[in-house]
Parts: structure tokens; C-alpha cells; sequence
């Protein structure tokens, strides 16, 4: 898989996608990840890529130009199955979504910024957008290093047990259920003798039936 990052502000990568699993699945050179500064591209000595909007109204709007150099450069190179934009009004992110998009190999992520970007990257450059959720954020870097975490761990090989992933919430429609590790008993505190039993199918049905509660508590929406 490879993800290239367009954004106004690279260095805020700099810590969460250089870590853990992430870091790890570029080392076993499994997922390729490259950010891209978006005044790399933009004409002049001030290197601006923002402008005030036509017609009048607060904030400033990122310019068509540079986006459209930017991506026409990557596309020189490779073929890419999304272009996905990061944004507030996009699609709500959710595991299905992760799970469909992992099966692809090469992306583009354009982080927005400010008010927007120009209406016509949206309209002839952008195939995807998506949001992380009903909020706005400074900025799309944020929701692009959530959008690639998500993904990378689903690439295989990345996870030493790949049936890990399959076993997180939201896979099935279902929230995970509770986990416990040693000791067997703490302050008093005894974890579920059925996890003792050395049974596994009986300890899957518990697995299972747990995951249905939790799911019915606290997200019934997902049973639906």
C-alpha cells in the first residue's frame, strides 16, 4: 500500500505516523507513506496557497493551483485508486469503510485547511472525501494520520497475528468484548472462570454472547 499526504503543514506527521505499527509496516517495507508540503507547489516568493474567497465572507480558502500541481506531479508516477479529501461534510468514517479501502493499494489524502479548498478540486480532482466525524477540526491532518492508521493495520503482514484485526470493534458490526490479562485476580477483582477453562469453543460463546451485550448497551444503533 502507499499513502502520499498533501498537506500545508508536514511537520505535524512527524511523531504519530514515525511510531508503532505504523513505523513497523515501512520497515517491513509493506506500506510506503510520503508527505508531501503543498507550498512545494505554489507560484511565487511567498509561496501562498491560500486566498480570500470570491464573493466576500470570513476565512481564507486553499487555491486550486497547487492541489491540482501536486496531484498531476504524483499521477505522473502512478496510478492511484482514491483521491480522498478530509473533510467535515464528507462521508462518516466507520470500519467498513476502512475494511473496503484496505483492499486498494495507492492513495492520495488531501488535508483541508482554513475554510476549505476551492470548490473544483472537489468537483474534478478529489474521487473520495471523507470525515472522521459530526465536528470541525483545524485542519484534515489529523483525520488523514486516523485515516492511515486505520488502513495500514488491516495491510497483511503488518500485525504479528493477522486475526487480531478481525477481532476489534466494529468488525461484524459489533463492539469487542472485555478483555482480561494476569493476574487472575487482583484487589479481589477475579476475572471470568470460563476464560480458566482451557475450552475454547466455550470461551468463543462467551466472546461472542459479551460482544452482543456490549454492543446492544452501548451502540444498539449497530444492530440494527
Amino acid at each position: 500500500m502507499r499513502i502520499d499526504i498533501i498537506t500545508c503543514l508536514p511537520n505535524l506527521f512527524e511523531g504519530p505516523l514515525t511510531q508503532s505499527i505504523v513505523k513497523r509496516s515501512m520497515d517491513k517495507g509493506l506500506v510506503e507513506l510520503e508527505i508531501h508540503n503543498l507550498r512545494d507547489y505554489a507560484t511565487g516568493k511567498h509561496q501562498h496557497v491560500d486566498d480570500y474567497a470570491f464573493g466576500g465572507g470570513a476565512g481564507m480558502v486553499l487555491m486550486i493551483e497547487p492541489i491540482d500541481k501536486c496531484i498531476s506531479q504524483l499521477k505522473e508516477k502512478r496510478k492511484y485508486d482514491e483521491v480522498i479529501y478530509l473533510t467535515p461534510d464528507g462521508e462518516t468514517y466507520n470500519q467498513s469503510i476502512a475494511n473496503s479501502l484496505s483492499l486498494k493499494e495507492n492513495f492520495i489524502f488531501l488535508c483541508g485547511h482554513y475554510k476549505g479548498v476551492d470548490q473544483r478540486v472537489r468537483d474534478h480532482l478529489v474521487t473520495k472525501e471523507i470525515s472522521i466525524g459530526d465536528y470541525v477540526l483545524s485542519g484534515g491532518e489529523l483525520a488523514a494520520m486516523i485515516l492511515a492508521d486505520s488502513l495500514i493495520r488491516l495491510v497483511p503482514g503488518v500485525l504479528n497475528d493477522e486475526t487480531s484485526a478481525l477481532s476489534d470493534s466494529f468488525q461484524d458490526n459489533l463492539l469487542a468484548p472485555p478483555v482480561y490479562t494476569r493476574p487472575a485476580e487482583y484487589k479481589g477483582w477475579k476475572i471470568p472462570e470460563i476464560l480458566k477453562s482451557g475450552h475454547e469453543a466455550k470461551i468463543e460463546a462467551w466472546r461472542n454472547e459479551q460482544a452482543f451485550k456490549r454492543t446492544e448497551k452501548r451502540r444498539p444503533d449497530l444492530l440494527q
